[in-house]
């Protein structure tokens, strides 16, 4: 059972110690995705001159950018810190008995307050330059929903398997890099060859990420097939990480 006033507190101590001893302290949490958006939106959209194809706004590429990014650093940053989270929490585990799956969900809520943060400023600046804005923004929260689905199923698997091998927290990391070049975030699919488009089929972070740039760059309505068929994935996904969990609860806790 999930002690909900443990991962409260674990959310709000990993939150805060990122930037404790700092000056500014919970003022870099604004003053990192400031700059951020300022590289996606200005510095490539005005600098260097980088456009979205079929799109003249000085914006365009940036605002594309910045629509897949923000997800994608929300979903990366939680799924590598999750599927580590077992052995990088074993000094608790060892100590005290609590469901081991909470410790996901803390790291989920750490980096969904950096997730809206950082959306909330990308909206002001879309709101300030007066870019037009669609009612389909109204999704976005099934999407962060699916978003952190994804993540719960992936990284409970991860945290588990790496207890007995080590070297997945590695290989974790590379995956990841792989898998951002694989996902339409900096180009357009349409650059890729037809068999590559293909192949983004079996790409889970790819309806998701679409969604999000169709909703803020197009302003159009989301694949919702592909949204339903991904949500049946993601749910299926949780089914067999919690069952492999289960098997290999007590081995695990004798592993830490």
């Amino acid at each position: 059972m999930i002690n909900l006033s443990l991962v409260i507190e674990l959310t709000k101590r990993d939150f805060t110690e990122r930037f404790a001893g700092s000056v500014l302290g919970f003022w870099w949490s604004f003053i990192w995705p400031l700059v951020n958006l300022f590289i996606y939106l200005v510095v490539f959209g005005q600098l260097m001159g980088a456009r979205l194809p079929g799109s003249s706004n000085i914006y365009s590429y940036g605002v594309y950018l910045s629509a897949g990014l923000i997800p994608w650093t929300a979903l990366a940053g939680a799924l590598a810190r999750s599927s580590a989270v077992f052995l990088d929490k074993r000094h608790l585990i060892t100590k005290i008995r609590l469901s081991l799956p909470s410790l996901l969900i803390y790291i989920i809520l750490s980096e969904t307050i950096t997730f809206l943060i950082t959306l909330a400023l990308f909206l002001t600046f879309l709101l300030l330059t007066h870019w037009p804005l669609s009612r389909h923004l109204l999704l976005l929260p099934f999407l962060y929903y699916l978003q952190c689905l994804l993540v719960f199923g992936l990284g409970l698997l991860f945290a588990t398997l790496t207890v007995f091998i080590r070297d997945l927290r590695e290989v974790v990391g590379i995956v990841l890099q792989l898998w951002f070049w694989f996902t339409p975030i900096v180009y357009v699919k349409e650059i890729l060859p037809p068999l590559a488009q293909r192949a983004l089929l079996l790409n889970p972070a790819y309806p998701l990420i679409e969604a999000y740039q169709r909703i803020f760059v197009f302003r159009d309505l989301p694949a919702l097939h592909s949204l339903s068929l991904l949500s049946l994935a993601v749910h299926l996904l949780i089914l067999v990480s919690y069952a492999v969990f289960r098997y290999l609860e007590r081995d695990l806790r004798d592993f830490l």
